[in-house]
């Protein structure tokens, strides 16, 4: 009964000492598609994907109610490092639901103005609304009306002692009129966080900048919906504990209900999900990482999981040297990356999976109207078999006298067949060893649409290639013969399909590049390369962040000038966040319900080469 007791009078308190608008809350997730095209719409950089922030302990004055009910110590600031847009992952600062909106698309605009420089808060805000406002002078009443709003909602200055009314007084003015302050007074305590600004990085209670650190993505079916989205967490690196401290002789209650405990795990082996995970990370300020005296032991133990010369697969070409791009240098780094050839050892033919004949028969019956048609061609000068039409003219030319130097007596008939060359490149990164149903795993479903892919198009005589990919670094990409130009699809082929399994990383530029110029070498007049993913372009190193992006942006871009047509087909639910800026808005289509994707894969090559 007291617990019962308790939970209500904690969310009663709670609720009366907030000092948001729940009822006129607006979350990130609702502004997921507009957040990204009206960034770049106002010359945002493209690479970079929005997010939500974490909350941040600001230090500012708290009215006695928040001191009761433990709220108001932290702030969710939205600012930018360079590769994210982070933003709150809620916003309920006004009474209005269109102004809460209003104030996301103020933020993005200010996000957009790349050129300012990252100083003081206080100056940076006030430099970044002006640029803002000169470069979109239609900004500046939306911008009037939320400040008006929003200096109703901030502390009044006469409440305050006078030190925080000085700060207070300045903040309202630089609101105002930005520009008109350009040194914020002091004062014992920080004042409340300007919601109205960008800042250049948020600020912890000490008063430094911390520039977060990003919790590593591990695979996982957890929807979006349920995780959260993607946050920022704020890290700092400790000491090892050694366990010989002995008993705490001071001992503090409120420590009972923290989370904030030194738990030893090995996140890289260790795949047991805790059910509270994401509540407790929530519940801390800061997450402590450190690495213990068996580090090395499991980095030994990580490179022995690779598989060795005799267990790997068969190494058709090595040394395969390719460029990579580099972002910050804006320049191609030359045989920066190796790209290895190779052949499943543990292939064995065998023929179509049963499950898949129902469907493959289907689909061929549906594409047979594509299939190469033979077209009588009249009027020929040689052929099979006299063209009547054209004999009867001839007879009627000559008796009036006009004689043709070369009749065309004769009909020929001629294969019609489209002139068609495609190359499909599949992921296969470890992160295709997920779980979709109870059945399949990603991996499997990329197989069936593999199966499903070459039945149709070998029913319909398209000339076509199979190639995989995954990565372990730059030395080592990895790329998998599946079926090539000249090889005929057999039970041979399927047996290289039924042998696949999950691989690395995604070193997607790389992979592109060598199918871009497998694919450049055949005489076709429509060259499609496909691609088929499950999420963006990752590895050990710095690729799996904006240098990755911007790499496989500039294999993509690299493929179109040499007359090909590159497009991407993923299961990612996340796409929007990179495959607008890396294949751009006609250059992919997303397979939201990944057991759909053989029977939708072949689809989406119909219409790709009806288009085009």
């Amino acid at each position: 009964m007291e617990e019962i007791v308790g939970g209500l009078w904690d969310r009663l308190i709670r609720k009366a000492a907030y000092r948001g608008f729940p009822e006129a809350r607006v979350n990130l997730s609702d502004m997921a598609r507009m957040a990204p095209i009206f960034f770049r719409a106002l010359g945002g950089d493209a690479a970079l994907t929005v997010a939500s922030g974490t909350p941040e302990q600001h230090g500012a004055r708290r009215n006695w109610l928040e001191r009761i009910a433990g709220i108001g110590t932290h702030q969710e600031y939205a600012w930018t490092d360079g590769n994210t847009l982070f933003l709150p992952e809620r916003i309920d600062v006004f009474p209005d639901l269109v102004l809460n909106r209003d104030l996301y698309l103020w933020l993005i605009a200010l996000a957009a103005q790349t050129d300012v420089e990252p100083v003081m808060w206080f100056v940076h805000g006030q430099r970044a609304t002006i640029a803002t406002l000169s470069v979109w002078p239609g900004l500046q009443v939306r911008y009037q009306r939320l400040v008006a709003a929003y200096l109703a909602i901030r502390p009044d200055p006469v409440a305050l002692p006078t030190d925080e009314a000085r700060v207070e007084q300045a903040i309202r003015q630089a609101l105002l009129v930005p520009g008109s302050v350009t040194v914020l007074p002091s004062s014992r305590r920080p004042p409340q966080p300007v919601t109205l600004w960008l800042h250049p990085a948020p600020v912890t209670a000490g008063g430094k900048r911390q520039a977060g650190s990003a919790i590593p993505e591990a695979p996982s079916s957890t929807p979006a919906s349920q995780s959260g989205g993607v946050r920022k967490r704020k890290a700092e690196a400790v000491d090892m504990p050694d366990g010989k401290d002995g008993f705490m002789l001071l001992f503090r209650a409120e420590s009972l209900f923290s989370w904030a405990e030194y738990v030893k795990v090995n996140r890289p082996l260790d795949e047991d999900e805790q059910a509270d995970a994401a509540k407790a990370a929530d519940d801390l300020d800061v997450m402590s990482v450190t690495r213990d005296a068996r580090a090395g032991v499991s980095r030994v133990k990580f490179d022995l999981d690779l598989p060795s010369e005799q267990d790997d697969d068969l190494v058709l070409a090595d040394g395969i040297l390719l460029p990579e791009w580099h972002y910050r240098q804006q320049r191609l780094q030359p045989d920066h990356c190796q790209v290895q050839m190779m052949l499943s050892r543990d292939a064995v033919p065998c023929a179509l999976p049963l499950h898949l004949k129902p469907t493959a028969q289907r689909l061929r019956r549906q594409f047979q109207a594509l299939a190469p048609q033979r077209l009588r061609l009249k009027g020929q000068t040689s052929g099979d078999e006299l063209d009547l039409d054209a004999c009867v003219r001839f007879a009627a030319d000559r008796t009036t006298g006009l004689l043709m130097t070369e009749p065309a007596l004769y009909s020929a008939i001629r294969p019609h067949q489209r002139d068609v060359a495609s190359l499909l490149l599949a992921d296969l990164s470890l992160s295709t060893d997920a779980w979709v149903s109870d059945r399949q795993r990603v991996i499997d479903v990329i197989r069936d649409a593999l199966f499903l892919f070459s039945e149709v198009l070998c029913a319909l005589g398209d000339r076509y290639a199979l190639y995989g990919f995954s990565s372990v670094r730059r030395h080592h990409v990895r790329c998998h013969l599946l079926k090539g130009f000249d090889e005929r699809y057999d039970d041979r082929i399927r047996g290289r399909l039924a042998a696949l399994r999950p691989g690395f990383y995604t070193r997607m530029g790389a992979a592109i590049r060598h199918a871009s110029a497998i694919l450049s070498k055949r005489p076709a007049a429509q060259r499609l390369l496909l691609v088929l993913t499950d999420g963006k372009p990752n590895d050990l190193d710095q690729y799996d962040s904006r240098y990755g992006l911007e790499d496989t942006r500039q294999a993509v871009q690299s493929a179109r000038a040499m007359g090909l047509l590159p497009f991407c087909v993923t299961v990612d639910n996340e796409h929007q966040q990179y495959l607008p800026f890396l294949f751009g808005k006609n250059g992919y289509t997303v397979v939201s319900d990944v057991t759909q994707l053989p029977a939708r894969l072949v689809n989406i090559y119909k219409n790709i080469v009806t288009i085009h």
